[in-house]
């Protein structure tokens, strides 16, 4: 690996002697690493990520997309550092009412942050860029959690709900430094100009959402850099422009952080993942006046009507409201309705709710969001068990028969794990995986 002689320079810097095994580890095998989702006990290794306790470390690298459980969301692909978020959340804020994952695609964050915070938190993950954004929502939807939201919207639309947020993660746009192992590319976009750049444009983006969070709300600032302009120096302005205190992660190992006064290191020669710093703050109380509170849309609150039963169920029945949106059949938490009916209008979503289905006609279609939803009630449902090679052939989106199986919408499953529906007609199925999520790779 040929490192700029910049780079190379400043982080000697950083790093004094210590560089030489930095280097040395730039040059070596990158760790594979997963974080299993909940839906199966499911335990890919015994080496397990320190400081996760659902990540785990593989010996090699498996082609996952000719995995069903990877399609299934049974596990997200992530790398091993970026999972300290964990300890984060559950230190600090695992009851948060309502939480923002401002640069969230392609999902690493925000599925785990719908698996560590409670169940009932309403997670809104942000991307901007649209085309990233489609990504964030099929992993989030595969994930199955209920209570997301994702948006397609720049840090400066955030403005119009301020003090909403309990705590906002800002994992930063950066200069890559701790990706240049993994990333080739990273490392000829590098210059000492591009790091200028982005620490200016991470002030801009937490700037432009620090009024969203609530005062003493948390906020989660990490990169995958090592220079100080984007880290250190990026929190100091935090502390003293914006106003926060910084929040210490207690660490029960020996883990191989490095822990400064503004954060937490991790360099590839220290600890097994890729380099990467996080902080934790605390938003200062700003006296009353400075507080706004969000509006709440009461006309669109008396537009909601209860549908009539349908052919499916969910789990906690009582705990939903089910609506009608355009023939789109969606079910919402009660608790958050008028707080998500308040972020549709005001942001771009793309995804809220369980999307139940869709009417057409006299006939429901039910859709794949509810096929992966933790809160399906599978009872209501026909499910039929495939081997692998016709889970293939069905995430291909490729025609299969199911000659012994019932008539009429079923679920396909792959070992106990829902795929997506089919309309068995009998002598053929209609396949119902979405056509953008489907497998394009020959296996």
């Amino acid at each position: 690996m040929l490192l700029p002689e910049a780079f190379i320079n400043r982080t000697k810097e950083l790093l004094g002697e210590e560089f030489e095994a930095l280097e040395k580890a730039l040059n070596s095998p990158p760790p594979t690493s997963i974080r299993v989702n909940t839906k199966m006990n499911y335990r890919p290794s015994t080496e397990k990520v320190k400081w996760c306790e659902t990540g785990y470390y593989l010996n090699e690298r498996p082609l996952f997309t000719a995995d069903p459980l990877f399609h299934a969301g049974v596990y997200y692909v992530q790398e091993a550092s970026s999972m300290f978020l964990h300890q984060v959340v559950k230190q600090h804020f695992p009851n948060a009412r309502a939480v923002l994952d401002l640069c969230a695609a392609p999902g690493g964050k925000s599925t785990l942050l719908s698996q560590t915070l409670h169940e009932t938190s309403l997670l809104i993950s942000n991307e901007v860029v649209r085309s990233r954004a489609y990504i964030l929502a099929e992993n989030l939807i595969k994930w199955g959690n209920p209570n997301i939201i994702v948006t397609n919207n720049e840090p400066k639309d955030f403005g119009n709900i301020p003090g909403f947020f309990d705590a906002v993660v800002v994992d930063a746009p950066c200069s890559g430094e701790g990706m240049f192992r993994k990333d080739a590319g990273a490392i000829d976009e590098w210059s000492e100009y591009n790091v200028s750049l982005c620490a200016s444009r991470q002030r801009e983006i937490l700037s432009s959402v620090w009024d969203t969070l609530k005062n003493e709300g948390i906020l989660v600032y990490s990169t995958c850099t090592f220079n100080r302009e984007e880290n250190e120096e990026n929190v100091k302005w935090i502390c003293k422009e914006l106003g926060a205190d910084l929040l210490r992660v207690d660490q029960n190992e020996n883990t191989g952080i490095t822990a400064t006064e503004y954060g937490y290191r991790f360099y590839p020669h220290k600890t097994r993942g890729e380099g990467f710093f996080i902080s934790v703050l605390k938003k200062k109380t700003l006296p009353p006046s400075l507080t706004r509170k969000k509006k709440v849309d009461k006309k669109s609150i008396k537009s909601v009507t209860k549908e009539p039963v349908l052919t499916l169920s969910l789990q906690e029945s009582n705990r939903w409201t089910v609506i009608n949106e355009n023939n789109q059949i969606k079910a919402y938490d009660t608790e958050y309705l008028s707080d998500i009916l308040f972020l549709n209008k005001e942001l771009k979503t793309m995804h809220s709710g369980l999307l139940l289905g869709e009417l057409k006609g006299s006939s429901f279609i039910p859709s794949a969001s509810i096929a992966f939803s933790k809160k399906l009630n599978r009872d209501s449902a026909e499910v039929v068990e495939v081997d692998y090679q016709t889970a293939i052939s069905f995430l291909r989106k490729d025609a299969i028969t199911l000659p012994n199986a019932a008539r009429g919408h079923l679920l396909i499953s792959y070992k106990g794990q829902s795929l997506g529906w089919v309309k068995n007609m009998g002598n053929r199925c209609n396949n119902l995986y979405p056509h953008e999520w489907r497998i394009r790779m020959k296996i």
